[in-house]
């Protein structure tokens, strides 16, 4: 299948399926010498992994990282490095009395009329299942970009909003409750939500915000390969993500160019400016300030109620979906959104280096 491999020089390959002996990734592209740290890299696996809280899905998988290739005596080599993460808890019979049946808001139609076939077995690479790969080389990316701290967090459930200061906002606030929400009162209020409409047997969606720390200005080019272009595609690569917004977003559609614009002034580290409602990128390049960006989820598409459907042949039916989901998707979609950041980050520090020979800062 096309469409497996993300960025440009630091390239990743994922493969598997979410009902299938495992997932992996294949990491292209990352510099020689780094000494990886695989407790940093399981960390992140943790915060994705499935049945972590009364909230999430109750499929149990450790999602335990093997590092197959491209490490030596924990040191990257240079090489491709080859990571593989095992499918402990599949269970694809939960599928099979529906497999000729097209699931409401899923990818099965639409991978019928792709490919003329289809992996019925929990939805295949279209399950989120996928993204369990994505954090693995993530968390090699983020080792990569020494200096810089990305920290999302779940801005809104339903119609609950946080009270939150991307400026202030810390890793440690965000995973102090499982809704991974920094504001303690909106956090309390989301779970109670999304509690209620998985015993309504419905699903919720929400949003996510990031915030990118100690970028420096420069990553990024004009035209198709800006910054916040990468950003986007990464984020609407996701599972269930629907929208993106960078900086203000829609926020800025209401307002004045006097009001909007990020005046320029000296700082202790040189030029930064006094507002940031362009999120830290302008002509598509980023200008050292914060990245923010913002990505909104739809409801988990399996709802376990009957409803109106079609079979292959176009036939009328009935479909009561069932297996183990999410009630909403918000949650575990933080250490994705946060990894996904990283290899797009990752990518363009890359290129940047190529072109101008420029280091992080450390």
């Amino acid at each position: 299948m096309s469409g497996s491999t993300f960025g440009r020089l630091f390239r990743v390959t994922t493969f598997g399926e979410s009902h299938g002996g495992g997932l992996g990734a294949v990491v292209e592209g990352c510099p020689p010498g780094l000494e990886l740290d695989p407790a940093a890299m399981q960390h992140q696996m943790d915060r994705r992994r499935p049945g972590q809280s009364s909230i999430s899905t109750q499929r149990k998988e450790p999602d335990a990282v093997e590092v197959l290739s491209g490490v030596f005596e924990g040191v990257t080599t240079g090489t491709a490095i080859g990571l593989l993460i095992r499918n402990k808890d599949a269970d694809p019979r939960a599928y099979a009395p529906f497999k000729d049946l097209y699931r409401p808001s899923h990818a099965d139609y639409t991978y019928d009329a792709r490919y003329g076939l289809r992996n019925w077995q929990g939805g295949g690479r279209s399950s989120a299942r996928e993204t369990a790969a994505r954090v693995a080389a993530g968390a090699i990316a983020r080792q990569v970009l020494v200096g810089v701290e990305i920290v999302a967090w779940v801005d809104q459930v339903g119609d609950i909003v946080a009270d939150v200061d991307p400026a202030t906002v810390t890793a440690e606030a965000v995973d102090a409750n499982p809704v991974r929400c920094p504001d303690p009162v909106a956090a309390k209020a989301m779970e109670a939500l999304i509690k209620k409409v998985r015993s309504e047997a419905d699903t919720i969606g929400g949003s996510v915000r990031c915030i990118a720390r100690g970028v420096p200005a420069g990553l990024g080019a004009p035209v198709f390969d800006k910054l916040e272009a990468d950003l986007a595609k990464a984020m609407l690569s996701l599972p269930a993500c629907k929208a993106f917004e960078s900086g203000t977003g829609l926020g800025a559609v209401p307002m004045r160019g006097s009001e909007h614009n990020d005046p320029f002034s000296p700082g202790e580290d040189g030029i930064m400016t006094r507002t940031n409602h362009s999120g830290g990128i302008q002509g598509g390049i980023s200008n050292g300030m914060p990245i923010t960006l913002r990505a909104g989820f739809k409801p988990v598409a399996t709802i376990f109620r009957e409803q109106d459907t079609v079979d292959r042949e176009g036939r009328a039916a009935r479909i009561k979906p069932r297996g183990r989901h999410d009630p909403c998707p918000v949650p575990r979609a933080v250490p994705i959104v946060e990894a996904m950041v990283a290899l797009v980050l990752c990518d363009h520090w890359l290129r940047w280096r190529g072109q101008t020979g420029a280091q992080l800062p450390s």
